[in-house]
């Protein structure tokens, strides 16, 4: 049993890095979506998610890059996402709600990866 829990920290990190990727491939499309400067923002949390990714896999500075995280899947429910909610057409409403939610879950999973999993807390304590 601990064999396959400890597959959660993959399970958790490596779909991260292909939202990452994501952002480099489809940035003409998500800058729409993006607040505060289009495609560079895209770009730039592009580069966050691998880094993100890349600190769970090698255990370094992994507490402060799994808060960090969290603090941008919480931007991104509330800035992306929950402007969605308003839409006039129901299906744009319930994909903005389970976008929202998705990434609420996300940053409570980071977070929790923080607290219990995160193995260099040299930054964060």
């Amino acid at each position: 049993m601990d064999t396959l829990l400890k597959l959660g920290k993959y399970l958790f990190a490596l779909p991260f890095a292909m939202f990452g990727i994501m952002h480099f491939t489809n940035a003409d499309a998500m800058a729409g979506m993006a607040p505060f400067g289009g495609t560079i923002v895209v770009y730039l949390t592009g580069v966050a998610l691998l880094a993100a990714v890349v600190s769970m896999l090698i255990g370094k500075m992994d507490k402060l890059a799994t808060f960090l995280l969290g603090v941008f899947l919480i931007l991104t429910a509330l800035l992306v996402h929950a402007k969605g909610l308003g839409a006039e057409d129901e299906m744009q409403q319930a994909v903005s709600m389970t976008n929202m939610l998705k990434d609420l879950m996300l940053a409570g999973a980071a977070w929790l990866y923080a607290a219990y999993i995160a193995k260099d807390s040299a930054v964060l304590n």
